[in-house]
């Protein structure tokens, strides 16, 4: 079981990295979203100027923040979880709630996302979609790949969140 452990721990401690790495990006792209809104609104209310780029840019800043940040958020445990009983529960209780939160809620939903986004993805790379108006940003099919970006990132912290709980259940079980 020690090399079983072994491996469930390197796998997730790549996961948590990747999701971090990512995370930690993120965070600069929210710094972004923040000087970037205070610009926009400062240009158009102040100076009564407006760039169709710039207020596009604050979509994908959004966007980019809550989906591709949404995996670091999980890693972090920051996501809102309706807790009955999950804060008084013991450590083997917790790890048999996120297991099968991640089996049967986390992954089935991830994965029906993946599915239904690919095509939607695709097609807009296949034209490599642009803004609809002529000066906005010409890359919606880079916006659109954060919907195949936060389901990946999503499976695989539920990859690492399984392997903790697989890992934290094995060791209350007395198996090592």
């Amino acid at each position: 079981m020690t090399s079983q452990n072994d491996a469930l721990e390197a796998a997730r401690r790549v996961i948590d990295r990747i999701n971090s790495t990512i995370g930690r990006g993120v965070a600069w792209a929210a710094l972004a979203l923040v000087a970037v809104q205070f610009t926009a609104v400062v240009l158009r209310y102040v100076f009564g100027i407006g760039w169709i780029w710039v207020e596009e840019s604050i979509v994908y800043l959004h966007a980019s923040v809550f989906m591709a940040g949404a995996a670091y958020t999980l890693l972090g445990d920051g996501h809102v979880r309706v807790d009955i009983f999950y804060r008084e529960a013991g450590t083997e209780t917790r790890a048999w709630v996120d297991l099968a939160g991640t089996i049967f809620f986390l992954w089935p939903v991830s994965l029906l996302i993946a599915i239904k986004g690919w095509p939607y993805v695709a097609a807009s790379w296949a034209i490599l979609e642009g803004s609809p108006e002529t000066s906005g940003i010409p890359a919606v099919f880079v916006l659109k790949s954060l919907i195949l970006v936060f389901a990946l990132t999503m499976l695989l912290q539920g990859a690492s969140m399984a392997a903790s709980a697989v890992m934290t259940l094995r060791k209350a079980g007395g198996a090592q």
